[in-house]
């Protein structure tokens, strides 16, 4: 059986963004947080708990989130929260997004100067 690969080589960098933005908006722990990137990006992409939560770790470790322990139906889970670094962390990562992607767009779709013929 031919295992589906989710997400493209060059996402490196995507799943801390998608993190910040989606904690910038309520605090959420680690499965909560790939389903809701499945969720939010109808399915377009998909990291799994092994991909998460190490980044959740360096998030935290780097001072950008903090975690709590909370104990929900007898089970012990770390709900993340993003903290004032995290949020300008977030702002700067937006910016670059921003204008990566609209340079590479311009590349792929022409623009004022392409001259890709």
């Amino acid at each position: 059986m031919l295992k589906r690969k989710t997400n493209p080589d060059f996402l490196n960098g995507i799943p801390e963004l998608l993190l910040l933005r989606l904690l910038s908006s309520r605090p959420m722990y680690g499965y909560e947080l790939v389903q809701a990137i499945r969720l939010v990006t109808g399915g377009k992409l998909e990291f799994g708990e092994g991909c998460i939560y190490p980044l959740l770790h360096r998030l935290e470790a780097d001072g950008l989130l903090a975690s709590r322990r909370e104990t929900v139906g007898g089970r012990a889970r770390f709900v993340y929260r993003m903290t004032s670094k995290g949020r300008s962390q977030l702002a700067e990562r937006i910016d670059t997004w921003e204008r990566v992607t609209s340079a590479v767009r311009l590349v792929l779709h022409g623009g004022p100067h392409a001259q890709l013929e």
